[in-house]
């Protein structure tokens, strides 16, 4: 314990709290288009944002601390697109969905083939991945100039100088500044937060098992959790130097949501995006103190669960341009060194580049996403330039 306070430092703290705002407020209206696709009531949408965050905040801290790294866990997003996207479905048949879902994740754990396949990917092509994923929030900072011009720049300028004078501090300052900013402008939208019901309650559903519901809703949230959630997740991880126990990892995320789901825990796999926010220099100069980080983004997950929908309304009441901005400034570092490090492999430049391009595309087939199909071009295309050298 007294190492872990040693290790906590402002820039973590805040390092994990932007991971939480980032988190929440880039997909947590998906999860609320789920529920209703699903038919649920207010308590049981409360119960999904406790079951969710709890999940969240109890696996992130419990793999931070045991393989002290930063590990994120996050809630799938593809998975609560496919679920807003059913019909016919009620909410028992979709918890025994969640169910059959969670004990697949454990079985991809436990018996280690994803570990194994994760081991067959170049870091070349691990590196182009994250960049890929990472870039496009690079991209929404710099666009969001057109909507919010004077909140953007003065985040950026304060990113800059910040980065100049006391580099450690660079995001904790960026943040004060567009708070500060929006707060000036009023900018804050709080007109929808409700804190009548400051704590969630869980809400019990007895699951119900169909061969429809396993076939059309489990199998499809299995695939789209570990293609497009759980890969890019390990891929942060190794791009950023970190060789976390990925079968263990996986295994717990399954666990969790197993346990989790009849109260609106749906699917929990490895994060990406709002990991690598903890994995950057940004966070810590020193690697081996960047677990607090997420340690902090554990804690602030379990108080958001706790608080139900109030504190989730209050990230969201921060403006668009502002998480935009935050969370590209934030990313930038590790953005350049995902590029550097996978187009440095001259033998491996051609697929890097192309995993990058595909990712960065956003394209996606069947419903999984583009990180998915860029590690498929970038495989290729390391398979036809080493049968070009052999031959």
């Amino acid at each position: 314990m007294s190492r872990l306070l040693q290790d906590f430092s402002p820039s973590t703290i805040v390092a994990g709290f932007v991971a939480v705002l980032v988190g929440y407020t880039s997909s947590v209206a998906i999860i609320f288009q789920a529920t209703v696709a699903l038919g649920a009531t207010p308590a049981e949408t409360a119960s999904w944002l406790w079951a969710l965050g709890l999940g969240m905040g109890l696996t992130t801290l419990l793999l931070s601390l045991w393989t002290r790294q930063p590990v994120l866990t996050a809630w799938s997003t593809p998975g609560a697109a496919l679920l807003a996207s059913t019909s016919g479905l009620n909410m028992p048949e979709a918890i025994g969905a969640f169910i059959v879902c969670g004990l697949l994740i454990v079985w991809a754990g436990w018996s280690g083939w994803f570990e194994k396949l994760m081991d067959r990917i170049p870091v070349a092509i691990a590196s182009a991945l994250l960049a890929g994923v990472l870039a496009k929030f690079g991209l929404d900072a710099v666009t969001s100039v057109r909507t919010a011009p004077g909140l953007v720049l003065a985040m950026a300028a304060a990113y800059l100088i910040g980065k100049r004078c006391w580099p450690r501090y660079a995001v904790p300052g960026v943040l004060l500044v567009g708070s500060a900013y929006a707060l000036g402008e009023g900018r804050l939208n709080l007109t929808g937060l409700d804190t009548s019901q400051m704590f969630a309650l869980p809400v019990w559903t007895t699951p119900v098992f169909t061969w429809h519901a396993a076939v059309g809703v489990a199998l499809p949230l299995f695939i789209v959790t570990m293609a497009s959630q759980n890969l890019p997740g390990v891929a942060a991880q190794r791009a950023n130097g970190y060789q976390t126990p990925v079968s263990a990892s996986i295994a717990v995320t399954g666990a969790a949501t197993t346990l989790l789901a009849p109260f609106g825990g749906y699917a929990f796999n490895l994060a990406a995006i709002t990991a690598a926010i903890c994995m950057g220099r940004e966070a810590h100069d020193d690697p081996a103190r960047r677990y607090t980080a997420s340690v902090a983004a554990g804690l602030f997950y379990v108080v958001v669960g706790l608080a139900g929908g109030a504190v989730a309304m209050l990230l969201t009441a921060f403006p668009r341009e502002l998480v935009m901005a935050i969370a590209g400034l934030a990313l930038l570092g590790t953005i350049a060194g995902a590029l550097a490090a996978a187009l440095k492999d001259e033998a491996h430049r051609d697929a890097a580049i192309i995993t990058f391009l595909v990712c960065l595309s956003g394209i996606g087939f069947f419903g999984i996403g583009a990180a998915f199909w860029g590690v498929v071009a970038g495989g290729i295309a390391t398979v036809v330039a080493g049968w070009r050298r052999r031959s």
